[in-house]
This record gives structure tokens, C-alpha cells and sequence, in this order.
């Protein structure tokens, strides 16, 4: 028999393999078990091995397969699967919307409709390192729940290079990016330089220059002209695949 926690555990990677076909990375599994560090998702996760509902794949991070469910579902532990809820958390990425999971009954009738996707497109690379050529034509889409990117205008670019490692974003992640011209002082947003490359950097003012400033200390801060720099949008969330 599961305990409370290692049935919503199990009920919510299964259900996010579901979805997505993607684990929930560890991160997101102790938001949606409501534990205060990943110590105990380690600890479930070893439980729900040896007892032989899930298995970790060999030679790829945190990457699990769900083998078996319970033979039935006890009431008393609810049933429970997840659904994402919008959440904004603070940190080097100023506000990001992403999804944090909420466990919630599994009984029929009791979850509202799931919402509406929203298809956003995928427009290429973004350098955070070297700047490239400015951002690519339309690639192909993603879809995302409304409410992880709220309003307005929004696109998906495909990250390249480190330069932007310390403020959370790593190479091959997806950043979501809300499409605007302005962006405040120290946010993080998609700059076009001279019409010609396109790098992801924290903007900074100083005076009447604009600093292009990465998140490595092996990169230089870049400061140019205001007539050089060309704010093309803000990032707002991303997505990583593991």
C-alpha cells in the first residue's frame, strides 16, 4: 500500500506524462506535493521504486517511466491527479509566470475543464553569448496554457550559448517572450543590435547608453547607443525539456 504522498506523486507523473510526455522535473513535483526541499521527492521517488510502479532510465537526468498504477483508487487518498495553476515566482528572471502544480480530487465532476491551449509561434534562435543574425522566421509552435503567458503578444525563441547561465536560462531552453519595445531597467529582453543580431541580455540605462549585460562572468557588458539597441520583447517564462 501507498502512502498519502506516494500516491500523489505517482498519480501527478503520471498524469504529466500524460500531457506532455515530459517527467515533471523535481522542482516542479515539490511544488505540487507542497515539501519544502526535493530531499523527500528523492525519498518518494526510491519508495515508489523499490515497490515498483515507476523505474529511472539509465543515462538521462531525471528521466522516469511510470510502470504500474494502484489496482484501485482509495478514496480516502483521494485519487488525486494535478492541474497547473498560473503562478508568478520572484527571482533573477524578475516575475516569470510558469506553471505550478496544484493537487486537486480526481473524482468525476469535481475538476473544471481543462483551458483552451494557446499555439505561440517559435521563432528560431536567440544567442546568449555571441549575438547571432536577428531572430529567425516562423519555425513551428508550442502550445501553452493561457494563463502561463497572460496578455498581449507573445512568441518562443530557442536559446543558444551560456551567457545567461547564472540568471537560471541554459542552452537549449525555450524562453517565452512577450513582444514589446520597451522594457524597464534590469529586465531581461530580447535586444536587436543594429538591425542585425539578436542576443537575449539584461538592459541596463546609464546615462544615455544602453548596457547589454549577461548573466556569466566570462561574458563583457556591451554598452551601446540608444539609436544601436532595439527592444523586441521581454521574457516572461521558459521551458526546459529534461
Amino acid at each position: 500500500m501507498l502512502t498519502r504522498k506516494q500516491h500523489e506523486l505517482l498519480m501527478f507523473i503520471h498524469e504529466r506524462m500524460k500531457e506532455s510526455g515530459i517527467p515533471p522535473s523535481f522542482e516542479e513535483m515539490k511544488y505540487a506535493l507542497d515539501l519544502k526541499s526535493k530531499s523527500g521527492i528523492h525519498r518518494l521517488i526510491t519508495a515508489l521504486e523499490e515497490r515498483g510502479f515507476i523505474r529511472r532510465l539509465p543515462n538521462r537526468a531525471r528521466a522516469l517511466e511510470v510502470i504500474k498504477l494502484p489496482d484501485s483508487m482509495n478514496p480516502s487518498l483521494g485519487g488525486k491527479r494535478a492541474r497547473f495553476e498560473p503562478s508568478v515566482i520572484e527571482g533573477d528572471l524578475g516575475r516569470v509566470a510558469r506553471p505550478v502544480p496544484k493537487i486537486s480530487s480526481g473524482l468525476p465532476g469535481s475538476d473544471a475543464e481543462a483551458p483552451t491551449m494557446v499555439s505561440i509561434p517559435v521563432m528560431g534562435r536567440i544567442a546568449a553569448g555571441t549575438p547571432i543574425e536577428a531572430i529567425q522566421s516562423h519555425s513551428n509552435t508550442i502550445s501553452l496554457p493561457p494563463d502561463m503567458l497572460g496578455a498581449g503578444e507573445h512568441y518562443a525563441l530557442e536559446v543558444k550559448g551560456d551567457s545567461m547561465v547564472d540568471a537560471g536560462i541554459f542552452d537549449g531552453d525555450t524562453v517565452l517572450i512577450h513582444k514589446q519595445n520597451s522594457a524597464s531597467n534590469g529586465e531581461i529582453v530580447v535586444a536587436l543590435i543594429d538591425d542585425e543580431e539578436a542576443t537575449l541580455k539584461r538592459l541596463r540605462r546609464k546615462g544615455n547608453s544602453i548596457a547589454l549585460e549577461a548573466a556569466n562572468p566570462a561574458y563583457e557588458t556591451r554598452i551601446f547607443g540608444p539609436e544601436r539597441v532595439a527592444v523586441q520583447g521581454k521574457l516572461v517564462g521558459l521551458l526546459r525539456k529534461y
